[in-house]
């Protein structure tokens, strides 16, 4: 009975945090949208623009059209994405709907300039989106849309999201004006990055193989000297046909300098493959972050 008191708690407590975060996201995205981008006729992508685009033309309440228009893609989650993402994507779309209309009544409009509304308005908008799929919610139906038309089209998800946004853009340029249209597309590639940034951190962790036949050197030289764990992979070269030990290790960002220097110093003739890392777990790769 304890146990299971417990984890109804730890249950209760997961869901009141998400509940609060995912409505902070809405509430961050909300203030973008009303204070920055509609005063301004800048159009995000997805089904926010197609929301933003039908409240210009209709007059329409914005924060319903969000709910109307995102409301079939929910459903749709429903088969692909479980039940529990879905719950949170309405939650997350209700704030949403909640939040455009909160911060139409206070009539705050931050900026008139284009661009400071477009490349400040997008940086607090991608925030607050990263905060909501960090979460595991979603405010926008258009990828769970792509998702589902991908494999019937032969498409990837990627090319429905960017074909879906490219028609969105054209009507706006059509509705509004070819310049409100730029400065949407504008928005488009900002906030993509100020999500990945939200959702993967600052730190921006590699993964590193490094091939040399002086492995064991290099290992224990990154194991004392810098404090980077490693594991050793055996395997085969392609010319030599001969057993080779593959050093791999995780690092951030402030690490790769001193160690491909440390590295080059030990084995000139070293080989490196050096790749993004979007998510590190571990108690090790976070107690050596902490310290940079």
């Amino acid at each position: 009975m304890p146990d299971s008191s417990l984890k109804r708690r730890i249950t209760l407590s997961r869901i009141i945090q998400k509940a609060v975060f995912l409505t902070l996201g809405a509430f961050i995205a909300g203030f973008a949208l009303e204070c920055f981008l509609v005063p301004n006729k800048i159009i995000d992508g997805g089904v926010v623009g197609i929301s933003m685009i039908l409240n210009y033309v209709t007059g329409v309440n914005l924060g319903l059209m969000l709910l109307v228009i995102n409301l079939p893609f929910i459903c749709l989650a429903f088969t692909k994405l479980g039940k529990y993402f879905v719950l949170q994507t309405f939650f997350a779309v209700s704030m949403l709907a909640l939040a455009t209309n909160v911060f139409h009544h206070i009539h705050l409009v931050v900026t008139q300039d284009l661009l400071l509304a477009t490349v400040f308005g997008v940086i607090i908008l991608g925030t607050g989106v990263g905060v909501v799929l960090k979460n595991e919610g979603s405010l926008d139906g258009t990828e769970i849309m792509a998702l589902v038309l991908s494999k019937k089209f032969g498409f990837s998800v990627g090319e429905m999201v960017m074909g879906f946004n490219i028609f969105i853009y054209c009507v706006a340029g059509l509705v509004l004006t070819w310049e409100s249209a730029m400065y949407s597309i504008l928005t488009y590639f900002i906030a993509y990055r100020v999500i990945d940034v939200v959702l993967e951190g600052l730190n921006g962790s590699k993964a590193v193989r490094i091939i040399s036949d002086k492995w064991e050197e290099i290992g224990q030289t990154l194991i004392q000297d810098l404090d980077i764990g490693v594991t050793y992979i055996r395997g085969i070269g392609g010319y030599s046909n001969q057993e080779k030990t593959i050093i791999f290790c995780v690092a951030s960002r402030l690490e790769m300098s001193k160690m491909k220097e440390t590295i080059k110093q030990i084995d000139p003739k070293s080989f490196l493959a050096v790749e993004d890392v979007h998510e590190v777990y571990g108690t090790r790769m976070s107690k050596r972050i902490d310290k940079i």
